[in-house]
């Protein structure tokens, strides 16, 4: 379980390297990158920044290869934030979860898209109009007696 200084210190290198790439970096390949979280050893040496990139596996790549690049920069900045003994050496790892979780939102609108379309091809009956669900309607078809 982490400590709360391991969380104090994660939070603080997720501020410092996504504040990094968005307003202090002119490198091309790493300006659709966005810091989702930050993990840190117990020791506070080794801290794993878990990025997304947004577009193709090219485009991904040559992002990641970008950050490994400019690693020394964002941890000079952390450097400066964190003011420890040591600074926690930085290592990019590209995070697919919001690739996954689009992903599965498409499949679940497709799925409910498939629900909603009626197949009349297959001979499925229409869904129920409101006249078939009148009050006065019985439930298994038959004509209710007319009062005299």
């Amino acid at each position: 379980m982490s400590s709360h200084r391991n969380l104090r210190v994660a939070q603080a290198i997720r501020e410092v390297v996504a504040s990094a790439i968005l307003f202090e970096t002119a490198d091309p390949r790493i300006r659709s990158v966005t810091v989702l979280r930050v993990e840190v050893s117990a020791d506070l040496r080794q801290a794993t920044v878990h990025v997304t990139v947004m577009g193709n596996e090219a485009e991904q790549s040559l992002a990641l290869r970008g950050l490994k690049h400019a690693a020394g920069f964002f941890q000079s900045k952390v450097a400066a934030r964190l003011q420890t003994r040591f600074t926690p050496v930085l290592t990019f790892k590209l995070d697919d979860s919001v690739k996954k979780s689009v992903e599965l939102s498409r499949l679940i609108a497709e799925a409910v898209a498939s629900d909603l379309k009626p197949d009349r091809a297959a001979g499925e009956p229409s869904p129920a109009s409101d006249a078939d669900l009148s009050p006065d309607a019985d439930p298994d078809g038959d004509v209710p007696p007319v009062p005299s």
